[in-house]
């Protein structure tokens, strides 16, 4: 084989369509571009996302990517071993003595009890709203009781997630 016998597949070189060259060719006069309008002219459209002047949706978005979740909780966490070291064995552990013992800074906003590697030998009964698996283990291994609070539904939660139906307002059903 030469260099000058080289040619292409059959079937893999197809003739460009060759529009404006008269009515008998199928694509005369218009070329397929309809009568008159932005995207009959030469020059064509705008870019994909133009809205005839308006700011575009992309321009309008935020610059930063992904979202704000609405219906995030923000715990405030308390690990095992501050509470082997400020309780005493016996002790009721609720939000309120974790503020007064300056582990929280709010006791109205939701608690979360961490794990680790601390060991607990008091014998504690603690109320929070969310316990790790570790931490249930360790406090439940000392003979403790754990006692889950449940959340209070404030904002965009209160309205669109956990209300029944019949509460929730009328737009939302």
């Amino acid at each position: 084989m030469k260099l000058h016998e080289l040619k292409p597949d059959p079937g893999s070189r197809k003739k460009a369509r060759r529009v404006g060259r008269g009515i008998s060719a199928g694509q005369g006069k218009t070329a397929g571009r309809g009568t008159k309008g932005q995207k009959a002219r030469p020059g064509g459209a705008k870019a994909p996302y133009f809205e005839g002047g308006q700011l575009p949706l992309v321009r309008r978005l935020p610059f930063k990517r992904g979202f704000t979740n609405i219906f995030r909780v923000e715990y405030q966490e308390v690990s095992i071993q501050s509470l082997a070291e400020r309780f005493k064995s016996g002790a009721e552990v609720t939000p309120q003595a974790l503020k007064e013992h300056r582990l929280i800074d709010d006791a109205d906003k939701p608690v979360v009890i961490l794990g680790g590697d601390a060991e607990l030998k008091a014998k504690l009964n603690v109320s929070a709203h969310r316990f790790t698996k570790s931490a249930r283990a360790r406090i439940e291994g000392a003979g403790g009781k754990v006692n889950e609070l449940k959340l209070a539904v404030t904002g965009a939660r209160a309205t669109v997630k956990l209300l029944p139906k019949a509460q929730r307002p009328k737009a939302e059903q």
